[in-house]
């Protein structure tokens, strides 16, 4: 799989705008967010009877539109490492959460893939319909041991069929700097189905924060880590190996935003 890398060459430190510009920058990008997401999925919703690929290359239209829209009015941009890493073949993706924007980046970047979610995201009008018809995992986050093994019916069924599947291990957004427990899902299913793991680590929350308005301009980092095997070994020892990828890419990540 052929990818790009570096985007820009500025630093990763947000940089610091005045309160009436930030505000201004963000509403407008809020504006544009909004419009193009009632657009794409009532036009995902309206062609539910094209192809699973169509409906999804429609998702990724609407990603890249507001990624770069982010870019135009928040001067959020993105810089890339290890995309040689990514391959040509089905895996399971592992990822950190920090932010929106990881779901708008890898939605784009990465080939069709079936996101693990929270079924509430499914009721919301337009979008949850939209989102259904591109075949996630919609799991209830409370239910435990069931979503779990939903996770793995499913997700096998999505990685025979060629379709990717990507898991944010600590189930919701963090800030940065934080850090949660690393669920089991994505490993066991990874040791039941014999598939690879790619993990993934950014620093998304630096510019764009869990419940936050307000958008700060800047580079954000993302590092793709090598393909973790997963053939013969247990699923303590994938997340422990997954969890310490992603935790020491974040350390690293953080070291060179410092300024």
């Amino acid at each position: 799989m052929t990818v790009p890398t570096d985007r820009s060459s500025a630093r990763t430190t947000p940089s610091r705008l005045p309160m009436p510009n930030l505000l201004l920058r963000s509403l407008l990008f809020s504006l544009g967010m909004l419009a193009s997401t009632g657009i794409v999925a009532s036009l995902v919703v309206l062609c539910f009877f094209l192809p699973f690929h169509q409906r999804y290359r429609l998702t990724q239209c609407w990603s890249r539109f507001n990624l770069w829209w982010l870019r135009a009015t928040c001067r959020i941009d993105y810089r890339l490492s290890g995309a040689e890493h990514i391959p040509d073949r089905t895996v399971i993706v592992m990822a950190k959460h920090q932010s929106t924007w990881e779901t708008l980046f890898l939605n784009q970047y990465l080939p069709p893939t079936a996101w693990v979610v929270k079924r509430e995201l499914l009721w919301l009008p337009f979008f949850g319909w939209a989102l259904a018809l591109v075949r996630p995992i919609a799991i209830n986050r409370q239910s435990g041991a069931s979503a779990v093994k939903q996770v793995l019916r499913q997700g096998i069924e999505h990685l025979r069929q060629g379709q990717w599947v990507l898991i944010f291990p600590e189930g919701t957004r963090v800030a940065p700097g934080a850090r949660r427990r690393y669920g089991m899902g994505g490993a066991m299913l990874a040791a039941h189905s014999g598939y690879p793991i790619l993990p993934v680590a950014h620093n998304a929350g630096e510019c764009w924060p869990r419940g936050v308005f307000l958008k700060r301009p800047g580079t954000i980092r993302v590092a793709f880590g090598p393909l973790i095997a997963s053939e013969g070994r247990s699923p303590q020892e994938l997340n422990r190996q997954v969890e310490e990828w992603i935790e020491g890419a974040m350390k690293r990540l953080g070291a060179d935003s410092a300024p």
